[in-house]
C-alpha cells in the first residue's frame, strides 16, 4: 500500500470586486478609485480641527449672547459636518458602493432624530 504525498495547496485568487466592465482583481481596484494623498488627508484633518475648535467656543457662554435654539443649530450643523468628513474621507466611503452611503445616512438621520426628540423632552416638557 503506497501512500501519496498530499497534494500542494492550489493558489488562492486574488480578491475580484466588480468593475463596471466585470470583476476587478484588488489591485485594479485601486487603481480605478484613486484613494486620497497623505496631503489631503492633512487638509481633511485640519478641517475636523477647525470645526471641533468652533464646537468648544461654542461653550463659552461669555463669548457668545446667542440663544439655546441657535446654539443647537450650530452645533448640530458642524456635528454632521464632521461625520461626513470622517465617513467620507477617513472610513473611505466616497469610494465605495451607493448603498453603504444611504446606510450611514439612515443613522445620522436616525441618530439626530432622536437626539431633537430627547432634546425636546428635556427643554419642553422638563422630562
Amino acid at each position: 500500500m503506497s501512500q501519496t504525498p498530499p497534494a500542494p495547496p492550489a493558489e488562492e485568487a486574488a480578491p475580484t470586486l466588480e468593475g463596471p466592465d466585470g470583476p476587478l482583481s484588488a489591485h485594479a481596484h485601486d487603481a480605478v478609485h484613486e484613494h486620497p494623498s497623505d496631503r489631503q488627508y492633512v487638509k481633511i484633518a485640519l478641517i475636523l480641527g477647525v470645526l471641533t475648535a468652533l464646537e468648544v467656543f461654542t461653550y463659552f457662554e461669555s463669548v457668545h449672547n446667542l440663544g439655546d435654539a441657535a446654539l443647537y443649530v450650530i452645533l448640530i450643523v458642524l456635528m454632521v459636518l464632521k461625520f461626513v468628513y470622517v465617513v467620507a474621507w477617513f472610513m473611505h466611503l466616497k469610494f465605495d458602493s451607493v448603498l453603504f452611503k444611504r446606510i450611514f445616512t439612515a443613522g445620522v438621520v436616525l441618530a439626530l432624530g432622536v437626539y431633537l426628540i430627547m432634546l425636546t423632552a428635556f427643554r419642553i416638557w422638563g422630562v
